[in-house]
């Protein structure tokens, strides 16, 4: 407890919203939220949502989402999930995309520990992975997210999330949060998603939740990601966790050489974008004759291969460090989930 009032108290001093601030300077950690969680529809299980549950070290769970994009109904889910138990509470990380999904993640939290749930985490903006958010504050857990995330959520994610709800703790650098005796490790890295993207390291069990800064056997999403930086990232993240067992945003779990796979799809990306700057092609063109590359056609995920190829070649091919049409990709793809 000693730890969790130190990391409370440190985090109170790094929250970027006023409301937050508020609210938490009136909590104590006894006060920490126990709500029980809402019921989800009786027909939504996990097998339903396409989830499966995969125990991923001692107290730590991992949901597993077997879908394509975009999925074929609401309640299947996009992302995975996780949960972290401590000896005194339990951190879930992305409460998927609507707030039925996040229930189901909640109640299995219920079936696996009669700890309370104290925070739930976002490992970055996207909508996949916070439009359950509603859900959680529903139940006064605290919702914890990095850098712009607010601002992200509140102009990017409104055609996807119909009830943006933004985390109240805003990190501005890494920390740590302790579960009781366990201790989660927050750590920002970039390159996926504009400069929201936390990592989740748990040191007792030598696990990092990657979030989306992985995505495993899985075309990744990259509208507002920058390929070079994420290509150093994904090195970082090799050399500072040699040995740690991976879970992904996207993907079944997975070690260091899922770090490697990314990066050379990334450095693909990057080497067609310099071809076709040096044969002059333009961006029509250019997408125009580019297959996916035979070691990706496996692949879930291929709807997102154009998209990349328009990222790379504004990114690479003309210079520009952002993405043109950031989060083209899901905008073009808005219509059809909105009617699932």
């Amino acid at each position: 407890m000693q730890h969790l009032r130190r990391w409370f108290i440190a985090l109170l001093m790094i929250v970027t919203t006023a409301i937050g601030l508020i609210s938490w300077q009136t909590q104590t950690v006894a006060q920490l939220p126990t709500s029980n969680p809402q019921q989800a529809p009786a027909d939504l299980t996990l097998e339903a949502a396409g989830l499966t549950l995969e125990k991923l070290a001692d107290g730590v769970y991992g949901l597993l989402a077997s879908t394509d994009f975009p999925p074929t109904a609401p309640n299947i889910a996009i992302c995975n999930g996780s949960i972290i138990i401590g000896s005194d509470g339990v951190l879930v990380v992305d409460p998927f995309q609507n707030e039925d999904l996040a229930n189901l993640l909640f109640s299995t939290v219920a079936e696996l520990t009669d700890q309370p749930i104290r925070y739930a985490l976002n490992s970055h903006y996207h909508f996949d992975h916070s439009g359950g958010n509603a859900a959680a504050e529903a139940l006064q857990y605290p919702i914890v997210g990095r850098g712009p995330i607010r601002d992200f959520m509140l102009t990017r994610n409104r055609e996807m999330d119909p009830n943006v709800t933004p985390p109240d703790l805003v990190l501005q650098q890494s920390g740590e949060l302790w579960l009781g005796d366990r201790q989660v490790q927050l750590v920002e890295f970039d390159g996926h998603s504009g400069g929201t993207d936390l990592i989740a390291y748990i040191p007792d069990s030598d696990l990092l939740i990657a979030g989306d800064l992985l995505f495993t056997e899985r075309i990744p999403y990259l509208g507002d990601g920058n390929i070079r930086v994420w290509q150093d990232t994904l090195g970082q993240l090799a050399t500072a966790y040699p040995t740690a067992t991976l879970w992904p945003g996207h993907g079944p779990l997975s070690d260091p050489t899922d770090l490697m796979a990314l990066q050379g799809y990334l450095k693909t990306l990057e080497t067609l974008a310099l071809g076709w700057k040096a044969d002059g092609l333009s961006q029509e063109a250019a997408i125009a004759q580019t297959p996916l590359p035979q070691p990706y056609q496996t692949y879930l995920f291929q709807g997102m291969f154009p998209g990349n190829l328009e990222v790379a070649y504004q990114q690479i091919t003309l210079g520009q460090d952002d993405a043109a049409s950031i989060q083209a990709y899901f905008q073009a793809q808005a219509p059809a989930l909105r009617a699932l």
